[in-house]
C-alpha cells in the first residue's frame, strides 16, 4: 500500500518510496509496478500526475483527480509559484547557503536555464578514509529547485562537487562504494520533503511534508543526523 499523506475530492498526494517509477518508461523496462497504477487501484479512481520525481528519489508526489485540476496545478508549476524542498545527504561540507545557476542540456541537445538554491542543515565526519583524506565529510542539505529540469538537483550538486550519496551516474564512485561495502546501502539519499501550493479549487494554501523512508533514515542515523517534526536537522558529531 502506498502511503497517502493528503487526499480530498480533487487531489491526492503520496510519499513515494525509492525505486518506484511514476509511470511506464522505455528507459526502465525492468519495472513492473508504477505509482500511477498502484494509486489508481488503491483509491479506485483515475489519477493524473501533477509533476514527476526520479525513480531513485523518494518523497512527495502529487496527483489530481481530474484534468481541470491537473491543468490548474501545472500552470502554477509553469509560473513557478509552487515551493519545492528536498532533503539530501551529500559528500563534503557545503556552504551555509548557495545559489547554483548552471544551465543543463535536454536529451535533444537544447540548453535550458536551471537554478537551485541549497541550505546546509547539518554536517558531520566519519573516520573512514576516502581518497587522499583520512576521514569522510558529509552535509545534510535542503535543496530548492527554482526550475524543473530532469535530474536538476543531482546534476547541480555534482557540478559544485558535492554529489548526493548513492547517486549513479552523477555521484561519487568512491563514496558509493564505501556505503555499499560498509553499510550495504545503495539507495540515493534524495527525498522530496516539502511541497507548498495554492489549492486550485479552495484557493487555500496547502503545505505538504513527508518523512523520509527507512533507508534514508538509517543512513542519516549512521551519520548521527537527527530530524525533528518541524523540519530541523542536527548532527550528533560535527566538525567546523
Amino acid at each position: 500500500m502506498l502511503e497517502i499523506i493528503y487526499q480530498d475530492d480533487y487531489l491526492v498526494a503520496i510519499n513515494k518510496p525509492h525505486g518506484l517509477l511514476v509511470h511506464q518508461s522505455p528507459i526502465a523496462r525492468d519495472a513492473s509496478e508504477f505509482a500511477i497504477q498502484l494509486l489508481r487501484d488503491q483509491i479506485g479512481k483515475k489519477v493524473y500526475p501533477v509533476h514527476r520525481i526520479d525513480r531513485k528519489t523518494s518523497g512527495i508526489l502529487l496527483f489530481a483527480l481530474d484534468k481541470g485540476v491537473n491543468k490548474s496545478l501545472t500552470e502554477q508549476l509553469t509560473l513557478k509559484t509552487v515551493e519545492k524542498k528536498y532533503w539530501a545527504i551529500v559528500r563534503g561540507f557545503t556552504p551555509e547557503e548557495l545559489h547554483i545557476d548552471y544551465p543543463l542540456y535536454k536529451d535533444n541537445g537544447v540548453l535550458q536555464e536551471a537554478q537551485t538554491t541549497i541550505k546546509t542543515l547539518a554536517q558531520t565526519v566519519l573516520p573512514i578514509p576516502s581518497g587522499k583524506h583520512d576521514t569522510s565529510r558529509y552535509s545534510f542539505i535542503e535543496a530548492s529547485p527554482l526550475t524543473g529540469r530532469m535530474h536538476q538537483i543531482r546534476k547541480h550538486l555534482a557540478h559544485v562537487l558535492h554529489p548526493i550519496i548513492g547517486d549513479r551516474p552523477h555521484g561519487c564512485n568512491k563514496q558509493n562504494k564505501i556505503w555499499l561495502e560498509k553499510f550495504e546501502m545503495n539507495t540515493m539519499l534524495l527525498h522530496a520533503q516539502k511541497l507548498v501550493f495554492t489549492h486550485p479549487v479552495t484557493t487555500k494554501e496547502v503545505v505538504l511534508t513527508a518523512r523520509p523512508h527507512k533507508e534514508f533514515l538509517r543512513s542519516a542515523g549512521i551519520l548521527g543526523f537527527e530530524m525533528d517534526k518541524t523540519g530541523g536537522v542536527t548532527a550528533a558529531v560535527s566538525e567546523n
